[in-house]
């Protein structure tokens, strides 16, 4: 069997917000100097926002003064090009998805390749590491404090890459301290990215329900609070028909669960120090340890 199609046929498309499926799918424009990637600066690759293949890489991203982030070239094959109607601009969208991403302008000489790729951050996942052509698949737990859920899920083989963050709750950008505060509503989660060649969503939510105890309510051993409950987000339908089909199979054997199973929203990346926390310094985790449950 070919291994790229067998991804392709794997991984779902994401499920998209009012505003992503105002510019994704309806062709819109978010405001110029509002996007979560015009400023930013990481080294990695950019990816579809609904289907994962890769985009753009870090490299090639520059600063050109438009108000959306601007690129002078894309991965070999990943985006199409496509004529407006009234011949004035050029559509960029996803190769593998049509996802709309924006236009493609030439012969202003901002760059050496004279190109710019002037995109939605909205239409845009971003991965801190450069991967190769292709599609890559997210998921997104929570399972306690997000150190020791980072931690054991960076030595899962095909994870590419471990985001410890918030999601869940009402505020945006969320401090550590304002969701430790409980007031936010979010909690403790990671976002996963893997190589769908190499491993699955089901084997890496296996792993997640292994790695953390998903009976205890409130909290993960000793750390209390809703900031550290259990909670599986799906970011579309297949995610989760297999987190209800394993939470299942674990209250068949006698498991009481708890952990919820929610729609993904929006993930804020927490702050640097918390990133790679265990590995940067050296410890190992206080209340994650792994237990065979399937």
């Amino acid at each position: 069997m070919n291994n790229n199609l067998y991804s392709q046929e794997k991984l779902g498309y994401n499920d998209l917000s009012k505003e992503e499926l105002h510019v994704i799918n309806n062709k819109g424009t978010e405001y110029p100097f509002t996007g979560k990637y015009e400023k930013f600066k990481e080294k990695g690759t950019y990816v579809c926002k609904r289907c994962g293949a890769a985009l753009y890489y870090s490299d090639n991203k520059f600063d050109s003064g438009c108000g959306w982030p601007s690129f002078d070239d894309e991965i070999p094959g990943a985006v199409k090009r496509i004529p407006d109607a009234d011949g004035l601009r050029t559509e960029i969208i996803c190769e593998n998805c049509g996802a709309h991403l924006g236009h493609v302008f030439t012969g202003e000489e901002l760059t050496a390749k004279n190109t710019r790729h002037c995109v939605n951050s909205v239409s845009l996942d971003f991965i801190p590491a450069h991967v190769n052509a292709g599609r890559y698949g997210t998921a997104i737990f929570a399972g306690g404090c997000f150190w020791g859920v980072d931690y054991f899920m960076k030595k899962a083989p095909g994870v590419i890459s471990v985001t410890s963050g918030y999601t869940g709750g009402w505020v945006k950008n969320p401090t550590y301290k304002e969701v430790c505060a409980g007031s936010t509503g979010h909690a403790e989660a990671v976002k996963i990215v893997y190589d769908p060649e190499k491993t699955s969503y089901e084997k890496l939510l296996k792993l997640f329900l292994e790695i953390h105890d998903p009976t205890q309510s409130g909290g993960q051993g000793p750390d209390l609070g809703d900031q550290y409950r259990s909670e599986i987000f799906y970011l579309n339908d297949d995610q989760k028909q297999i987190a209800e089909k394993n939470l299942k199979l674990l209250n068949d054997k006698g498991y009481k669960t708890t952990t919820r199973i929610t729609k993904a929203s929006e993930f804020y990346d927490a702050e640097a120090y918390h990133q790679d926390y265990y590995f940067k310094n050296g410890k190992m985790p206080y209340c994650h340890v792994y237990t065979k449950r399937f």
